[in-house]
């Protein structure tokens, strides 16, 4: 056998390994595909999930069901599409704590080399919050109240490690003043103990707590968010106000099992990014408190990274533990 004729056969056989595939990616999808939630039924990342899967649904003609694997702060539900079969029929909507999970939480029973990164989808940006009725009115004012108690500030978040928690953290950390977290089981607790004067502030999403701005009884100091919000762009940013590392927000996006091939991700990347520029899921979405975000997958495996970074070195510093 000559050297050209083995090149010749090595490159049909590279040819033909790789022909499956591209059936595949052609041929996906001809049965019904899994969506794994990490939240339970109700919340933003369900909300802007279904209406996700039911356009890629009425595009792709197949179906794509919302499956709901709440718990262990997103962990039950990134192992199981971390140890799911590469096909093509399993993907997971991440949440922002996918970032945050091993600093929190140790050894975990899934490798993050298991999972990669599809597409971004949306982020939910977070608001500083306090009642109308507290002794402060402005952000500095905020502090100082702080700086002047003993035990400092107490913040309302919805558990250790959420991201609401880690953006206060940031801040009692930049503005040097105590802080206490304070977890509660959803918004309403937290807005009941806030306009009671027994919490300071919060960081919460819009859609919850418009309402109570509307009414007069909350008051917006700001929004953690590298430039303000379409959704209030009354509120300024905490960078405006002298806090530029103060910056996080919920964000969601899909990801698939590491042997998922490479045009099936392809494929499903393109399928986000047409959905979400059209108009009418946006201005769905807006009315969620959610703001597009879609990416490349590379451009997601990269915002990960950066999270996955930053998250830890304040987690290690603040010597938070996951609950």
């Amino acid at each position: 056998m000559t050297i050209t004729r083995r090149t010749l056969l090595g490159t049909l056989a590279l040819s033909l390994s790789g022909f499956p595939f591209a059936a595949r990616a052609d041929a996906w999808p001809s049965r019904l595909v899994r969506l794994i939630s990490p939240y339970g039924p109700g919340g933003s990342n369900d909300i802007s999930l279904r209406l996700l899967a039911e356009e890629f649904g009425r595009s792709l003609h197949q179906q794509f069901i919302v499956e709901n694997k709440p718990g262990a702060g997103t962990r039950i539900a990134n192992d199981l599409v971390a140890h799911a079969p590469g096909d093509g029929y399993t993907f997971l909507y991440v949440a922002a704590p996918y970032a945050t999970a091993e600093a929190l939480f140790g050894t975990l029973t899934y490798d993050r080399g298991d999972l990669q990164p599809v597409a971004m989808a949306v982020i939910a940006p977070l608001f500083l919050i306090i009642s109308a009725d507290a002794p402060f009115k402005t952000l500095p004012e905020l502090i100082a109240y702080g700086k002047s108690k003993p035990d400092g500030l107490t913040f309302a978040s919805p558990g250790a490690g959420s991201q609401p928690h880690l953006a206060g953290e940031l801040l009692f950390r930049d503005a040097g003043v105590k802080g206490l977290n304070i977890p509660f089981r959803g918004d309403a607790a937290s807005y009941t103990e806030l306009l009671a004067g027994r919490v300071d502030a919060t960081l919460t999403a819009l859609p919850t707590a418009l309402p109570y701005i509307q009414s007069g009884k909350f008051r917006v100091l700001g929004v953690a968010s590298s430039e303000r919000s379409p959704l209030y762009p009354q509120a300024p940013t905490l960078r405006e106000q002298g806090f530029p590392k103060v910056i996080a927000a919920g964000w969601f996006g899909f990801m698939a099992p590491a042997t998922t091939p490479r045009p099936l991700v392809d494929k499903l990347q393109a399928e986000v990014a047409r959905v979400l520029a059209t108009p009418a899921v946006k201005d769905k979405l807006t009315a969620q408190g959610l703001e597009v975000r879609a990416s490349s997958a590379a451009e997601f495996g990269q915002f990960i990274d950066n999270e996955t970074q930053r998250w830890t070195v304040l987690i290690r510093e603040a010597g938070l533990k996951g609950e």
